[in-house]
């Protein structure tokens, strides 16, 4: 009965090492697998990161934002992987990892200007504290120099932030202390 069904019939052992369909299928269950298997790993990052971003106490909108951010990487990285078994390519992996850097790249490239510029601010010390300037239109005396942002304070009142960036791609006026001016700081004698 074996033999017939070996020789005229299906043999599952002979389609496993062949490559037939039902060793497709198991590629295909074990990406599932996979699959299931990063999802499960993202939500404990998730709750990784959340902890974290406590424990640093951010703000508990950055912590849903942080969160959804490592478990959607996460399950990227998963889907990618499942697809690469469920296929048997390597390539469409390799293929995820680097369409994924890609776009991480890309979405920080301004927030690395920024906080590149920002490094210069602060050691060239072309702008400082206290200094009135003009800037794209609006006026005011910095406040305070960060990383990657400046503070100004406009004569009504007003904080503009500006992006440390725009400090070295546009021109800014720095306005010099009058002579009245000087004599309205100095203690009197």
């Amino acid at each position: 009965m074996i033999l017939a069904a070996t020789r005229g019939g299906y043999d599952i052992g002979h389609d496993i090492t062949s490559g037939g369909p039902v060793r497709d299928l198991i590629f295909i269950l074990v990406g599932l697998a996979v699959l299931v298997g990063f999802i499960f790993v993202a939500r404990f990052v998730a709750h990784l990161v959340g902890e974290q971003l406590r424990r640093r106490q951010v703000r508990s909108d950055m912590v849903v934002l942080g969160r959804r951010a490592a478990t959607a990487i996460v399950i990227l990285l998963g889907l990618f992987a499942a697809l690469g078994f469920a296929v048997q390519s390597a390539n469409i992996t390799l293929f995820g990892l680097l369409l994924a850097t890609v776009v991480a790249a890309l979405g920080v490239q301004d927030l690395l200007r920024d906080y590149v510029s920002g490094y210069y601010v602060l050691l060239e010390h072309h702008v400082r504290v206290g200094e009135r300037i003009s800037f794209d239109g609006s006026t005011g005396v910095i406040t305070e120099i960060r990383l990657r942002v400046t503070l100004l304070k406009s004569e009504e009142g007003d904080v503009i932030v500006v992006p440390n960036s725009e400090l070295f791609t546009k021109p800014v006026r720095i306005h010099g202390v009058t002579p009245e001016q000087e004599a309205k700081k100095a203690p009197p004698a």
